[in-house]
């Protein structure tokens, strides 16, 4: 599937990550029913004016299916690998183990916005919420986009996160400079939006698993792809300080999981995050999401309720710790080479990752003919 900027993805570039398959698109829309939607917000340059600009900033939605999730929760976990974050909704998850909203990945002083938007999104489909039920807890996660955005503008309004979620697909998921991704930055390069999925094989044969990330961390220097150190070679183009920033991965999948074992998968993220060289460092804020949208939980259930789920045992729970590591190694690729250069505020810049000279040192070492 291609970027609309017309820069490869990694398997176009040549690269594949890992053993396992991708599923056809090589995104987290692999899992049937998964929507993703983004608003972008691109405006002004130059000098910062508080309130004013330059925005480089945005919105992304993700939608675990297309049925009203209060209703129809999906099973979820959290897991939490550095808690420098500002994500609200948290707690509930943890707690209860599903999740009963759309998830909304925006900047970080943003985030109340962002709430805001996503309570009056489920209060307009729900009327019983804070009358005859509940209330709702609303899934919003984040990373600071400042070094590019006037994030103090707070330039995500409600109109911005409403048109994300109305806008979602199940056919095109962009990566790069779009919606949440717009102004973040990576390994000291332009970050962003980025996804793949596996193929899961075995008993649950035409199922997958898919990624999304929200990529905004790392340090030049400790980049790896494909397992060779190429951020050690790049480190010399003396890029702008890059400060360790966070990540947001949003995991989903259509195998019969219960939310104990989404927590143990969600903790696997780990593995592709060191394998793209993250060292999950103290100003970090990582946080994984994780849902299944097999065997959903109606809101009203009362009594014991009979779950599907897999072995923990199983060679198809070992594949899934596989393809977890191996999604979220290449979605996070993927945001960096689908990421164009960006100036921003105050004529701050962040270059897309080089490709040209990416492939010399992969080519060199054997790894690109």
């Amino acid at each position: 599937m291609p970027v609309p900027s017309g820069r490869p993805r990694v398997r176009e570039f040549g690269l594949e990550i890992g053993f396992m398959s991708p599923g056809p698109k090589n995104s987290i829309l692999d899992v049937p029913g998964v929507a993703v939607g983004h608003t972008t917000l691109i405006e002004g340059d130059g000098k910062l004016v508080v309130g004013k600009g330059p925005v480089r900033t945005g919105v992304t939605a993700i939608l675990p299916h297309g049925g009203n999730l209060f209703r129809e929760k999906v099973r979820g976990a959290i897991h939490v690998i550095n808690g420098f974050g500002k994500a609200t909704g948290i707690a509930q998850v943890q707690e209860l183990g599903v999740i009963e909203t759309p998830i909304v990945l925006t900047n970080t002083l943003s985030v109340g916005t962002a709430w805001d938007a996503l309570c009056e999104y489920m209060l307009l489909k729900n009327e019983e919420i804070g009358t005859t039920t509940g209330t709702v807890n609303s899934l919003v996660a984040e990373c600071n986009d400042g070094y590019l955005n006037d994030i103090r503008g707070r330039h995500v309004k409600k109109e911005h996160v409403l048109s994300a979620l109305a806008g979602a697909s199940t056919e095109v998921c962009m990566e790069g400079n779009v919606g949440a991704g717009t102004g973040m930055s990576c390994f000291g390069f332009k970050g962003g939006i980025g996804t793949s999925s596996r193929r899961l094989t075995g008993e649950i044969e035409d199922r997958f698993l898919g990624v999304l990330v929200l990529a905004n961390f790392g340090t030049t220097r400790d980049l790896m792809i494909a397992g060779v150190p190429v951020g050690a070679v790049l480190e010399s183009r003396q890029v702008p300080p890059n400060p360790p920033g966070s990540i947001v991965i949003v995991m989903a999948t259509d195998a019969p999981l219960s939310d104990r074992q989404l927590g143990r998968i969600a903790r696997r993220a780990q593995g592709g995050l060191a394998r793209v060289g993250s060292v999950f460092s103290n100003g970090s804020g990582d946080f994984v999401i994780a849902f299944s949208t097999d065997g959903r939980v109606g809101h009203a259930s009362q009594g014991m309720i009979i779950e599907r789920r897999l072995g923990d045992d199983s060679e198809e729970m070992a594949g899934i710790f596989r393809a977890t590591s191996e999604a979220v190694e290449e979605a996070i690729l993927n945001a960096l080479f689908a990421a164009e250069s960006m100036v921003g505020r105050d004529g701050n810049s962040r270059e897309g990752l080089p490709l040209d000279e990416v492939r010399s040192i992969l080519a060199s070492r054997g790894v690109l003919d």
